[in-house]
């Protein structure tokens, strides 16, 4: 305590600008001495482009046909339907009312962004508190590329891991849904009674659209939806950017063909997989790994699943993989989805941008709980069968 008390005085005394730069040089300088500072340059910025065209753009799209759906199904009493039929069982496992079951229906068919266009529709957000309605970011990830990562899983060869790995995912997102309800509540006491949206602006919305023909109220419901996915998918911007190229380039290496760095995207400094591996045994003690190797998969998908699933098959290859590792990489390939590099932006479209932190913890101990609970799971499958 002493220690802390006295870095804490000693940095106090610095200006908050040398601090700043302190971090910045140490930081970029480390990836400046492994990469070459022109390489560096060169892999950021290609890293942003390839991210804007590849990854932005595709979840701009996902994000404008999910937003189409979801008003649809809003306008037309889909909504009334699922909170009906889904209430008993979402609000004891998730503290959520019966409508988020939407939310986790549409990420699990495309991707997390996928939530924050359906949460911007006033009618759909009525049914929240707001420390429910700010949950929904992590409620809606945890599902998030649920049916790639599942395909994905099942065309390798494997059938019942993956399933085992779902009810995984499903208990991770109970622990980050409800660990983020705590956090918001403890900072924001107000917010468990404060309604996410002011009823009566929607009564009135509801009004008007209720008195349009048919035809016109599904070809606005169809504009207006996708419009607001249009707005979303610009708002992912600067967190898409940002964050996942910081973790891509923590986690990636140099060219496989050479082993030299080219600036060219998606190169690193290995230093994620490097951390992972000193801590090998704490991983298969939690998640049953055999090979050290096996950390690469959590550590990746916390930036971006997609390049996750992309090592499976050299980790077949290579005779790493079995059937546990598959259930504990579906179970945290789903419940993390990538969320590090989504997750600000889509708390910052939501309008909550302040709860990052909180939002980024719950959501980490919910991943990992994810892994666990697969693990145990699939050994008890085993015991069993």
């Amino acid at each position: 305590m002493k220690i802390r008390s006295l870095l804490k005085k000693f940095f106090g005394l610095l200006p908050a600008g040398v601090v700043c730069l302190a971090i910045f040089f140490l930081i970029f300088g480390y990836l400046a001495y492994k990469m070459g500072t022109a390489n560096m340059l060169n892999t950021i910025m290609n890293n942003a482009h390839d991210l804007l065209l590849n990854t932005v753009f595709y979840l701009m799209a996902i994000c404008v046909i999910t937003g189409a759906i979801g008003k649809i199904f809003v306008e037309f009493g889909v909504v009334n339907m699922l909170e009906k039929l889904l209430r008993p069982l979402m609000k004891p496992l998730f503290n959520l009312p019966g409508v988020a079951s939407l939310g986790a229906v549409m990420t699990f068919l495309s991707d997390n962004p996928a939530i924050i266009s359906l949460a911007q529709d006033k009618r759909f957000a009525s049914y929240f508190k707001k420390y429910q309605y700010i949950s929904l970011n992590n409620f809606g990830t945890a599902f998030g590329m649920g049916l790639l990562v599942i395909v994905f899983m099942i065309g390798q060869g494997y059938f019942m891991e993956p399933l085992v790995g779902f009810i995984g995912a499903c208990i991770g997102c109970i622990v980050s849904t409800r660990l983020m309800q705590y956090f918001v509540v403890k900072a924001y006491p107000r917010y468990k009674e404060e309604n996410a949206v002011e009823l009566d602006t929607i009564e009135e919305e509801k009004d008007v659209h209720s008195r349009k023909p048919l035809f016109q109220r599904i070809l606005d419901s169809l504009l207006d939806g996708g419009r607001t996915g249009v707005d979303v998918g610009m708002l992912i911007i600067p967190g898409v950017l940002v964050i996942s190229t910081l973790v891509m380039i923590l986690t990636f290496g140099p060219d496989k063909a050479t082993g030299e760095f080219t600036g060219a995207a998606k190169e690193g400094v290995e230093l994620l997989p490097w951390v992972g591996e000193k801590l090998s045994f704490l991983f298969e003690w939690l998640f049953g790994f055999t090979d050290p190797h096996l950390i690469a998969f959590p550590i990746t998908a916390i930036g971006a699943v997609g390049a996750a699933l992309g090592l499976i098959p050299d980790f077949t290859a290579q005779g790493w993989i079995d059937g546990n590792a598959i259930a504990v990489f579906t179970a945290i390939g789903m419940c993390w989805s990538g969320f590090l590099s989504t997750h600000t932006a889509m708390l910052d479209a939501l309008g909550y941008r302040r709860l990052t932190s909180k939002d980024i913890l719950s959501h980490t101990i919910g991943g990992l709980v994810a892994g666990i609970a697969a693990h145990w799971i699939y050994v008890l499958f085993v015991m069993v069968f």
